[in-house]
């Protein structure tokens, strides 16, 4: 399996986020609650959903914004509205691992863990 680029914009367990634009993070606003997980984006990638860089999480502990990390996609998680999350972890997916992730987002976009292929072959179709 193929692995990927992805840099950290929002630290787990923080409120101050950032977005990766042109090249650098820049200041985006300080979000009412806490990242559940450490979020960011895939450079070089389109999402045609909402027209941005593939979102991208990374179970376990916090790391710094500006951390740029090449995994293998551990999971997808996908959501109704098509604007999809990559999965990254360096330990097994487990349903307490992915507690605080699903409970991030509203039952109305129907938030479902699907595995490594799936992300792989999502990832494959968008490049």
């Amino acid at each position: 399996m193929r692995a990927w680029r992805g840099v950290i914009e929002w630290t787990a367990g923080q409120r101050d986020r950032f977005v990766w634009r042109g090249g650098h993070l820049e200041p985006l606003r300080v979000e009412s609650r806490p990242a559940p997980v450490n979020y960011g984006c895939l450079p070089g990638t389109l999402n045609p959903a909402d027209g941005a860089e593939v979102d991208a999480v990374w179970l376990g502990e916090p790391c710094p914004v500006g951390t740029v990390r090449e995994a293998v996609p551990a999971g997808l998680l996908h959501l109704l509205d098509g604007d999809h999350k990559v999965i990254f972890s360096e330990t097994p997916l487990t349903d307490a691992a992915l507690e605080g992730l699903l409970a991030w987002f509203p039952p109305e976009r129907d938030a479902q863990v699907r595995g490594p292929s799936d992300a792989q072959g999502w990832l494959s179709d968008l490049t």
